[in-house]
């Protein structure tokens, strides 16, 4: 982890390039650091994922309006202060992203960290040794 999931209404890829909102948020997330200048998140582990939602309803449903919902769920072992940072860089980079969209359209936008214990949580990957290279 961390994992970045959006959902948004798909009216919004014939309006945005989602594929460069991903790129721009795994940077942003890649680019996070301790307060040691260590990396704040793994590379191996970092997922960001977008999906345009198959039925929406958004408001009272009388509107074209359009919705991006960003869920960034992270493992314990940040500070506050930490999480504060990588979620408002995450927010100023989605808000720069849709600025022509949002100066156009009724368009909602959120972004919520979860952190977490988790119940269980499996992992099978051969992507980590990729990136612990000496």
């Amino acid at each position: 982890m961390p994992h970045l999931i959006i959902q948004y209404t798909p009216q919004l890829d014939a309006e945005t390039n989602m594929a460069e909102l991903c790129q721009t948020l795994s940077n942003t997330m890649l680019a996070a650091q301790h307060p040691d200048g260590k990396a704040l998140f793994p590379i191996g582990a970092t997922r960001v994922l977008a999906f345009a939602t198959t039925h929406a309803v958004i408001a009272d449903g009388s509107g074209d309006y359009a919705y991006v919902y960003l869920n960034f769920r992270i493992a314990k072992g940040r500070t506050p202060e930490m999480i504060e940072q990588v979620g408002q860089s995450l927010l100023a980079a989605t808000q720069a992203h849709f600025a022509k969209v949002f100066a156009k359209r009724p368009i909602g936008i959120t972004l919520q960290i979860d952190e977490g214990h988790e119940v269980f949580n499996a992992v099978h990957n051969n992507l980590h040794p990729l990136f612990n290279k000496p």
